[in-house]
């Protein structure tokens, strides 16, 4: 395969084919940048950010910096000549009809189905008997389809639905109450809903949370106080109730509430991280009822998976890392009451409830297993999974006659399951028919050693017959925080890759969940260098294996991800090629001045704690990482304007200085999504364009001047 080289000077980028071709070199100018003077001081250390003011979103000079870069970054995509190629085969790949497990609700049942290449999945409803028919199309709620659903909710007894929506992406949801008969709106619409379910209260209200609208802008204004309400049907919204939270002697940034299935219990779930929660519950049925507190501190994370009469089922991890399941009176209901009802094992244990059985769902090396209990804790069975990847959906209503699970891993699309929960029996009640065959690709699990000797897990997906000579175009992506798990899950983007001779590579980095509470706080604050020596580690044995060499090595990952790939390519730029930040969180002295940031504070620690913590940030910030005249990998950094969770100043600012400082021959750009947020709702074209760029931009740089597997782009031309 022919070279393409790259050549940096200045800000200037040439671009050069080699080929036959005798036209000159384009040549793309990265836009200046401004630069402001303005400097903090921590523990008196004095610390420059030149591009503070990229923090104001909606400014006259913001706006126009992403439409300067968006032209250099589009114009640069524009030029590679397989690009329209990778678009149209993802195109014609996602275009299979995708359908949800159903629920019942009320005398219907209600499931999402997509019918192939529709921007958003639409809520399609029938009767016993009946004819199917739409109840919501989220595609009506705006003309470029980025007015998504973000929630559905419904009344006991399935007369009434409360819906939530997302404009551009947004956080900030509104919510309107429909009677499912009429399919009339009862009511005017609610708005500045954040972070927040819908929780019945019969058919009279029902309870959501929200923050005070901040000052400034909505997208990137710190908000820190969250609120739970309770919005009585037919009033207006200011005046619903203040039902906990909104005092300054006890802020939480996080506060759910939700309601048990019998309607008995209210349910709220105080916390001041993503990480630990309180517990507080009040008897409905007691019209002079009070809270009761469960839990007082944050120190776990408990919570209320159903109830029998005044007899609570607790899943927690308090005193039990990997989680287990206990029994309390809702009279007594402290933790020095607890009885276990399903004990700690040495694999983490989630649970579901349906059809009056708890499922629990271990992880075995991230892979699961499920075994199914009674309400007395008695083993009833385990549930044998067509195979070895990642189950889920277990959960139903008590009185439900028939659950739904849905099985998936790296190379087989997710499919669903029908289960009788009292003889165990299923069968399949859909499976996706898709233009690719998993039959011809394999997925191993290896484990490697990070730098102080940790095993972490791996699985490695790729075409059968895979030679390792050290050549093949390989993605290493990566997450490792929060305590979230990466499983086995079949992904279109990821099978374009692989079809074109790539392999895909996920380790399990410590900071997740895989393996507890234990797994998690190894990847937190001052060991958050952890994750990165993990991923590192990853990299270094693809190359060690040959399935990889830093020429045809990509990192990838999102959010907290973003900040690995950050962290990661700044930290060893000679490990791979290219390097693919999305929306990551970039600057890790001010993260938390920004939205709900500060709640992330129990993975990251903040800039503020101590002179040890704010040293510790700073060496690994990835804003402030970035060394003059060092080469680093080709490197597209893509956000969107609306992410009012990681807000684009992060990527803005990592990408200037990036363009800034970066000496090598590769291209540092940024592709800016506009009127999109975080991720959730993307319209699927948009998703298609950006992964077609995404991939398009790392084959370029890999040295591909056509795609590798070409049979597979005469078919679909044919």
């Amino acid at each position: 395969m022919k070279k393409i080289a790259f050549v940096l000077s200045a800000g200037i980028a040439l671009i050069a084919c080699k080929n036959e071709s005798t036209s000159e070199p384009l040549t793309v100018n990265y836009p200046v940048t401004e630069k402001v003077d303005t400097v903090d001081t921590y523990f008196g250390v004095e610390v420059a950010d030149p591009y503070r003011w990229m923090e104001d979103d909606r400014s006259p000079e913001t706006e126009n910096w992403v439409a300067e870069q968006n032209k250099v970054t589009f114009g640069y995509l524009e030029q590679i000549p397989f690009r329209e190629d990778l678009k149209k085969r993802m195109e014609k790949l996602w275009d299979y009809e995708k359908v949800s497990a159903p629920f019942k609700e009320g005398s219907y049942t209600y499931y999402y189905k997509n019918d192939g290449l529709q921007n958003q999945s639409v809520v399609y409803r029938k009767k016993d008997g009946g004819d199917e028919e739409i109840f919501l199309n989220p595609n009506t709620f705006s003309e470029d389809g980025t007015t998504s659903l973000a929630g559905l909710s419904f009344s006991k007894d399935g007369s009434l639905a409360t819906y939530l929506i997302s404009e551009g992406g947004s956080d900030w949801r509104k919510a309107i109450v429909l009677n499912v008969e009429t399919m009339t709106a009862i009511e005017d619409t609610l708005t500045d809903i954040k972070f927040s379910g819908i929780a019945w209260k019969g058919n009279e209200g029902f309870y959501y949370s929200s923050y005070d609208k901040p000052k400034g802008s909505e997208l990137s204004a710190k908000t820190d106080q969250h609120k739970v309400y309770y919005h009585a049907l037919g009033q207006d919204q200011d005046m619903d109730e203040l039902i906990y939270g909104g005092t300054m002697a006890e802020k939480h940034r996080y506060i759910s509430a939700s309601v048990t299935e019998d309607e008995r219990y209210l349910i709220l779930y105080p916390g001041t991280s993503t990480s630990g929660n309180k517990m507080l519950i009040r008897d409905l049925t007691d019209p002079n009822g009070l809270f009761i507190t469960v839990l007082s501190d944050t120190d776990s994370d408990s919570y209320v998976i159903d109830n029998k009469e005044a007899t609570l089922y607790i899943q927690t991890n308090r005193n039990a890392p990997n989680n287990r399941v206990v029994t309390v009176n809702a009279l007594k209901p402290g933790p020095e009451n607890w009885k276990d009802l399903i004990p700690e094992t040495e694999n983490v244990l989630n649970t579901s409830t349906g059809g009056g059985f708890i499922f629990a769902e271990y992880m075995v090396d991230a892979i699961s297993k499920v075994m199914q209990y009674d309400y007395d804790g008695k083993l009833v069975r385990e549930v044998k999974l067509p195979g070895i990847g990642s189950a889920g959906s277990f959960g139903g209503k008590l009185d439900a006659k028939k659950l739904y699970f849905s099985f998936t891993n790296y190379n087989t699309p997710s499919s669903i399951y029908q289960l009788d929960p009292k003889t165990g029996e299923y069968g399949s009640y859909w499976k996706p028919e898709i233009d690719f065959d998993p039959n011809t690709y394999e997925s191993k699990q290896v484990f490697y050693s990070s730098k102080d000797g940790t095993k972490v897990p791996m699985i490695i997906t790729y075409k059968k017959g895979l030679e390792l000579n050290g050549k093949n175009p390989t993605i290493l992506y990566g997450y490792g925080g929060f305590n979230i798990s990466l499983t086995p899950s079949f992904s279109i983007v990821n099978a374009i890759w692989m079809e074109q001779g790539g392999v895909y590579a996920v380790p399990n980095l410590r900071g997740g969940g895989e393996y507890g509470k234990k797994w998690h706080d190894a990847g937190t604050q001052l060991q958050k260098q952890n994750v990165f020596d993990d991923f590192i580690a990853a990299a270094e044995y693809l190359t060690a294996e040959k399935y990889t060499s830093p020429e045809y090595l990509a990192i990838r990952g999102g959010s907290n991800g973003g900040l690995l790939v950050g962290a990661t390519m700044t930290q060893r730029p000679d490990l791979m090629k290219v390097a693919l930040p999305a929306v990551g969180v970039m600057d890790m002295l001010r993260y938390h001045t920004f939205t709900a940031g500060a709640g992330w504070s129990y993975d990251y620690g903040t800039s503020e704690d101590s002179p040890e913590m704010f040293d510790y940030l700073k060496t690994y910030s990835p804003v402030h990482a970035i060394k003059e005249g060092v080469s680093y990998p080709a490197t597209l950094v893509t956000t969107a304007d609306h992410d009012d969770r990681v807000v684009p100043a992060h990527s803005f600012k990592f990408a200037a200085t990036l363009q800034e400082k970066h000496s090598g021959k590769n291209p540092a750009l940024i592709r800016i999504e506009t009127n999109a947020g975080h991720g959730a709702g993307t319209p699927i074209s948009k998703t298609i364009e950006q992964y077609a760029d995404i991939f398009a931009f790392t084959f370029y740089n890999m040295g591909y001047d056509q795609l590798p597997n070409q049979a597979v782009l005469k078919e679909f031309k044919d």
